[in-house]
């Protein structure tokens, strides 16, 4: 399983940005579907996620400001981030969730710097 992620950059304070993430690989049955965050000096925190079946849970320092979303046909995960703060610059990191051969097992996209300027 293979997760390409697209759509990080640099951003004014109060600005938006659409990250992508979209799955590939044969015969994939992918579960649960996220994004993380790592800033510099700091541990790996959770962002968002989403079940196949559309359950969200978010962090709560992004609630009201971040959206994530998924196309299940096509296996992408989307994080819609508005309002932007200096303190969501970071590495942000796909997560997906998949069944091979029954077993669950996570995988991560190569991540993509967010940049958020005062």
């Amino acid at each position: 399983v293979q997760l390409v992620e697209s759509g990080g950059g640099l951003v004014q304070a109060g600005g938006s940005l659409r990250l992508s993430c979209a799955a590939s690989g044969s015969s994939i049955s992918i579960n649960t579907m996220g994004w993380y965050r790592q800033a510099p000096g700091k541990q790996r925190e959770s962002v968002a996620t989403i079940t196949s079946g559309g359950r969200t849970n978010y962090a709560d320092s992004v609630k009201g400001r971040f959206t994530i979303s998924r196309d299940n046909a096509k296996n992408t995960v989307y994080l819609q981030m508005n309002s932007l703060k200096p303190d969501d610059t970071a590495v942000y990191y796909c997560n997906a969730d998949a069944y091979i051969n029954f077993v669950l097992i996570p995988y991560w996209g190569q991540g993509t710097q967010v940049t958020v300027s005062s």
